[in-house]
């Protein structure tokens, strides 16, 4: 994908801007494939059991239908051959590997027409005949049969904190909570030879759906082309590889033709996974001076029955705060659901929610403020479970910055102080932080004679910006005006890099485009020498670019121009890869990014609804490298975690083992009436030990505490303690 800003858009602007405006930008279902059929899913209707046959004579009769995968057919997927190398796969639900029922709304079977009208009506031809099974799907009945068990090694002891001044001890529910994209999973499966498959798939990283796919289809990962230029949103739900995209692949090399395989909205509750229902007792202690001397956080959360997923609930209780005594445990509860994926902040953000909960509560036992509280007890030092010392961590900075912007000293030290109307006011704080990574990157810059360049990388830019990043920093690097940078991304055929997930994305591609950038200032150095030997010798550092040429930073004057270089060196373009990832700084430092997050709120006693007058985000992400789409990460973020807070909510029928409400009329999410203008902040000071830009991730900490703020406010406001969310307006009145 290139990304052009010198046909008219302002050079500061996004660099995938116009592209998307006008829709030349393609999303996964959108590219034109000649000959291209439709596969539409028939799902199972019972939660558990064995398939007994799939009835598909009346679909086979129906017009346009070109043929009909299931389990009794298909194809030879040689990764899939037996239940070795299905669990090696990785692949969790291998559709069409099974005639085990795991849940309802599993698919049964792959209608392949000529339309999608005509699949679609095909699919609803299709019956499955089964031996039904007993079934669970209600977490708070399971995870009471579920023991816990050890979740990292135990700190100190339990017994050194029987004494604390202030104790407090509860638990704590978080519903299971859907993605819901804009963009529905699409793949479209391309076999283009024998061994060669093209696929365009959405997806948060080509790379990993090409090992993916090859490795399962015994296929050199090159012989798979994967195309992920534009993502609809993605949250977490594209970090691995789905059913969508196996069966594409598979009804693709069974019809000789290219399938294009959408799922619909509701299949997207169940195929693409979702923050699992959670359970957290939290127990907390404290001195008189509110230092904490012991912590005891228990955690549970759903996963399937054919797959653990496991979020590591209580590892955020490890990374904040200076805990001298901490006990940590964890347990699974296996249910007739689909698989759970990452999330949105994924496990920091559930257990924050306790954690930063608990806390409030034992600020209000102790009499002191909630931000004196935290402020006495982050360990900014270093990283409370390695020992390692932090590289940067300004978690107290953002602490006091937030607090000045949402007017804390106006908040009320005890509930219910607030009051107009029927309207009860209330502030509430919470933090949040992520272990800051790395992962390997390599990226590719081409230029042309004209001074023009293009940056090229694997990963996928799912709307948070890293493609302008990209052009930021090359420019920043070489000195080449913005206007004369294009990007490319989103193709594996590109220099290869990370998913983007887990705020890793420009942490990780930063250092790469450094590198090349570095490259090719040295490699245009080492030609112009061959002209002007004032150029002899000479390091990137030592010299600029412009539009026209190179030039010595000591003596600007000093140019030999790009076209000088081409004819001298017969050139037609000049490309360059270079490759950047962590090092021995991991060993020595420990890295994370920190938030602070300060709501103030109003609460009707009467109705229940919450208000959100006014959010405060302050967070340390290390150096921003663009500051408009950090701060749209950031407000999208606290957005999500309002939902989060006050109305998402997967609704299940404990009697059949479906989902209800599994449309985005029936699904609640935040949406602007909701959310008030957030207010964002950045520290903005580069961490010079995580890579070249010093850039730290921010996806994570946008979200991580923003629930708890809230209903730490509600506390605030009207004396109610609500520890299950979603907090509803009927918890609110009960």
């Amino acid at each position: 994908m290139s990304f052009f800003d010198n046909d008219g858009m302002p050079a500061d602007g996004r660099v995938e801007a116009r592209e998307k405006v006008t829709g030349r930008g393609k999303y996964a279902a959108e590219y034109p494939v000649e000959e291209v059929c439709y596969g539409v899913f028939a799902v199972s209707t019972v939660a558990a059991g064995k398939l007994k046959s799939v009835k598909v004579e009346k679909a086979k009769e129906a017009e346009g239908v070109i043929e009909i995968l299931t389990h009794l057919n298909k194809p030879v997927v040689p990764g899939l051959s037996d239940e070795t190398k299905i669990r090696e796969s990785r692949l969790g639900l291998a559709v069409f590997h099974t005639d085990k029922i795991f849940f309802k709304g599993q698919p049964i079977a792959l209608v392949v027409a000529r339309t999608l009208e005509e699949a679609t009506y095909a699919a609803s031809l299709i019956e499955g005949e089964y031996v039904q099974e007993p079934f669970e799907v209600d977490f708070d009945q399971v995870r009471k049969k579920t023991a816990l068990t050890p979740a990292g090694k135990e700190r100190g002891s339990m017994e050194a904190w029987t004494h604390a001044a202030a104790t407090v001890e509860a638990e704590y529910t978080i519903a299971a909570e859907i993605h819901n994209p804009m963009e529905m999973h699409a793949t479209i499966a391309h076999w283009v030879a024998a061994d060669r498959l093209r696929l365009y798939d959405k997806n948060q990283g080509v790379n990993n759906v090409q090992r993916t796919v090859g490795r399962v289809f015994d296929l050199p990962a090159e012989n798979i082309e994967v195309f992920s230029e534009f993502v609809g949103g993605g949250f977490g739900s594209g970090l691995r590889v789905w059913s969508n995209t196996l069966a594409a692949a598979m009804a693709a090399k069974m019809v000789k033709r290219p399938v294009k395989l959408m799922l619909t909205r509701p299949q997207m509750f169940m195929l693409t996974g979702y923050r699992p229902a959670s359970w957290q007792k939290v127990k907390l202690g404290a001195d008189r001076e509110g230092r904490f001397l012991g912590g005891w956080h228990q955690a549970m959360n759903g996963t399937s029955t054919y797959e653990d997923f496991n979020e590591w609930i209580t590892g955020v209780t490890r990374l904040i705060y200076h805990i001298p005594n901490l006990r940590t445990e964890g347990a699974l509860v296996p249910l007739n659901l689909s698989t759970p994926t990452w999330m949105r902040g994924p496990g920091d953000c559930t257990g924050d929610f306790a954690i930063e909960s608990a806390i409030d509560e034992l600020s209000y036992a102790l009499n002191m403020d909630p931000v004196a509280l935290r402020l006495k007890n982050t360990a900014i030092d270093k990283h409370p479970n390695s020992g390692l010392p932090w590289s940067t961590n300004y978690m107290n900075e953002c602490i006091e910055t937030g607090a000045r912007m949402i007017g804390w000293e106006k908040r009320p030290s005890k509930p219910l102080q607030l009051m107009e109307d029927d309207w009860a006011t209330g502030y509430g704080m919470a933090v949040g932080a992520w272990n800051a990574g790395r992962g390997n990157a390599s990226a590719g810059i081409v230029m042309q004679k004209d001074g023009s360049v293009s940056v090229r990388i694997a990963m996928t830019d799912i709307g948070t910006g890293t493609g302008t990043g990209m052009r930021n920093i090359a420019h920043e690097v070489t000195g080449i005006p913005k206007n004369k940078i294009t990007v490319e991304l989103g193709h594996s055929s590109l220099p290869a890099a990370p998913s983007q997930g887990g705020s890793t994305g420009l942490s990780s591609v930063s250092g790469a485009v450094v590198a090349v950038s570095n490259d090719l200032k040295t490699r245009l150095a080492e030609y112009a020498a061959g002209i002007n030997p004032a150029f002899q010798g000479l390091k990137a550092d030592e010299v600029q670019l412009t539009d026209k040429g190179i030039a010595l930073k000591t003596n600007p004057g000093t140019v030999v121009s790009y076209l000088q270089i081409w004819e001298k060196n017969d050139l037609k373009t000049l490309e360059l890869e270079a490759s950047s990832g962590p090092g021995e700084e991991r060993q020595k430092f420990a890295f994370c990014s920190t938030s602070a997050h300060f709501a103030k709120l109003r609460v009707n006693r009467r109705t229940g609804r919450v208000k959100i007058e006014k959010y405060v985000c302050v967070a340390d992400g290390g150096k921003i490298i663009n500051a408009q789409a950090a701060a749209n990460q950031m407000s999208g973020a606290v957005t999500g975690g309002i939902g989060m807070a006050l109305m998402e909510e997967m609704q299940i029928d404990t009697r059949v083992g479906g989902l209800i409400a599994n449309d985005l009329a029936g699904y609640h999410f935040a949406v602007n009436a909701d959310t008030p203008v957030i207010e964002v902040a950045f520290i903005n000071k580069p961490d010079v030990n995580i890579n070249p830009s010093g850039a730290k991730g921010l996806g994570e900490v946008g979200i991580i505490g923003v629930a708890a703020a809230i209903t730490n406010a509600i506390y605030n406001a009207t004396g109610k303690r609500l520890r299950d969310l979603p907090v509803t307006p009927d918890k609110i009145l009960t």
